[in-house]
């Protein structure tokens, strides 16, 4: 059951952004910081990664945990007793399809790749900007 009523859920879903949020605004900088540079929400790309490191071929996506599915089997059973079910089941199981489409579209035009969860940006910054700098060394290496 929710906790508020239809007006404040309402004002809140509105407030939700898809660019520039927190969590892309906190990985562009620490990449920024350790010299990587990159374009913001591409549009060249399918699927408009929030970040792209294009001398790299490097698509980064910064994904919610609740609107992409993280922990989906633990998550979806809840949905289903809140308001609603159908329509946010449907809608968080196309996300998820959505991203594995332009994964693969990603991957067919020889782009890396990377997704993390604002979870893991939030609590581990440096843990993620490694996982860049970890690929881009890997690239480096097969270009060789």
């Amino acid at each position: 059951m929710d906790r508020l009523t239809k007006e404040q859920r309402r004002k809140c879903m509105q407030n939700i952004k898809g660019k520039d949020t927190s969590i892309e605004i906190k990985l562009r900088k620490a990449l920024w910081h350790k010299g990587y540079r990159y374009r913001k929400n591409y549009k060249k790309l399918p699927g408009t990664p929030d970040i792209a490191i294009t001398k790299y071929k490097i698509a980064i996506f910064c994904d919610s945990e609740f609107f992409h599915g993280k922990d989906w089997q633990i998550v979806k059973p809840r949905l289903m007793q809140g308001n609603n079910p159908d329509y946010w089941i449907s809608k968080i199981e196309r996300n998820k399809e959505r991203d594995s489409e332009i994964n693969k579209k990603l991957t067919y035009l020889d782009w890396t790749v990377i997704r993390f969860w604002g979870e893991d940006i939030k609590k581990d910054i440096e843990g993620c900007v490694e996982v860049v700098r970890e690929v881009i060394i890997n690239i480096l290496v097969d270009k060789m």
